[in-house]
């Protein structure tokens, strides 16, 4: 027997909280609306897995294992068996270092209680449950913001009102994949939601909002989905705004709306089981930091875009450049977790749409779905050849330090996890 159980956290921070996204230094003035985190727990008769999302920027390591050991020692639950991922949400609170913003410690340490209580009560809640699974596309929501001009260099953000402007760099991925759980009497229970798209609206304020992904879990609350899990697929490199239009693009609401809509197409017909096969897998890779020369150190390099304000990159390169001397690489784990052949694969990192789409043709006929931002904070991961033309991640930063090959280490490990899994 398959069973479930939903919970969900309000986690918006006081007024006077200092914002993340933006790399300077804004203060939260105003809540839009409130930010949770959310709990999904599933539970056969020989496997446990869960899942968290949290309407936050990023999740660092040494919170992710915080709640795991919370979770393992208050309730006996396999810690490695938690996939614990962000939105990637612009405009809510410091939950670590971004430029000129301290990581605010208070704020973390009271969203690692609140999730651990969160966990608490969606163990609670576990049920006897039927799961369904479907997708449809949504090609209005998510653009490749990478756009490549007639020096063969890329602008990100840019816009074809550039007459400069030549091709958008590279795809979306158009997938919104639903796995939806309903109780034994056909009430809908909660749902998990993957898509790839930045969730960037109100970065650059004073206001507090959980973006797109709050507006999309409050319009399906208002339609008989008590709670929603938005899990960011591999959106590095996409964001609302279409560079096809001058760079316009639909507000949280629109794109919000939008979605909910998608899924609620989604669950038009949708056949449910009450019978799944859990899994999990994980493996903690060793990935090479990026080895500069002085021009890239100080944005000098063709194609070098900095955002906001160069002047902050250069008083916060310095102590990473210490880092990447006496560490050489950073940790990474890399987590799939699967129900039957739906294999969600967390990455601790802004990882390219092109990754995600090749783990999902690489691990073919199975349903691969990329969660980014899970489980640590990589920063930027992109493709060897966007490191090749420019561009604002691929630019030297705390936000982008990897070696290049590290999006194809981490897609073949991902696909390596999944097919082990598959057995």
């Amino acid at each position: 027997m398959l069973k479930a159980g939903f919970a969900e956290m309000d986690i918006t921070p006081p007024l006077g909280t200092l914002k993340i996204g933006w790399l300077k230094r804004i203060v939260g003035e105003e809540i839009l609306a409130p930010l949770y985190a959310r709990v999904a727990v599933f539970k056969n008769e020989a496997e446990t897995i869960a899942f968290v999302q949290l309407d936050t920027l990023c999740v660092a390591w040494e919170e992710v294992e915080a709640i795991r050991l919370g979770v393992e020692h208050t309730y006996s639950f396999p810690g490695a068996h938690i996939m614990i991922a962000a939105t990637h949400n612009h405009a809510g609170p410091a939950v670590a270092e971004a430029g000129e913003v301290p990581k605010d410690d208070a704020y973390a340490a009271d969203l690692v209680a609140k999730v651990i209580a969160a966990f608490g009560t969606a163990l609670a809640n576990l049920q006897a449950v039927e799961v369904g699974f479907n997708h449809v596309y949504e090609w209005h929501v998510a653009y490749n913001r990478r756009v490549v001009m007639r020096d063969d260099t890329v602008h990100t953000h840019g816009n074809f009102n550039d007459p400069e402007a030549l091709f958008i760099e590279g795809p979306i991925d158009p997938e919104v994949a639903v796995l939806a759980v309903r109780d034994t009497d056909h009430r809908l229970l909660g749902v998990l939601v993957n898509f790839a798209c930045h969730t960037t609206h109100h970065g650059g304020d004073g206001l507090i909002h959980p973006g797109y992904p709050g507006v999309m879990a409050a319009h399906l609350r208002s339609r008989g989905c008590p709670v929603t899990l938005f899990l960011n697929g591999a959106a590095g490199n996409t964001h609302t705004s279409n560079p096809a239009e001058g760079g316009k693009g639909k507000t949280e609401d629109e794109s919000g709306t939008q979605l909910a809509e998608d899924v609620l197409r989604a669950l038009e017909g949708m056949s449910y089981q009450t019978s799944l096969r859990l899994s999990a897998g994980s493996r903690t890779l060793d990935l090479p930091y990026r080895q500069v020369t002085e021009d890239e150190v100080h944005g000098r390099i063709r194609g070098a875009q900095r955002f906001i304000d160069s002047a902050i990159y250069d008083r916060t390169i310095p102590p990473l450049l210490e880092k990447v001397r006496r560490e050489g690489t950073h940790p990474a784990e890399i987590q799939v977790l699967g129900l039957v052949d739906i294999f969600f694969a967390g990455v601790p990192g802004e990882y390219f749409v092109e990754f995600g789409l090749r783990i999902k043709v690489e691990t073919a006929p199975a349903y691969a779905l990329v969660v980014s931002c899970a489980n640590g904070v990589l920063g930027y991961i992109p493709t060897v050849q966007a490191f090749t033309r420019g561009g604002y991640e691929t630019t030297f930063a705390p936000s982008s330090k990897l070696a290049p090959e590290a999006g194809d280490t981490i897609a073949d490990t991902a696909v390596q996890i999944i097919q082990s899994l598959r057995g």
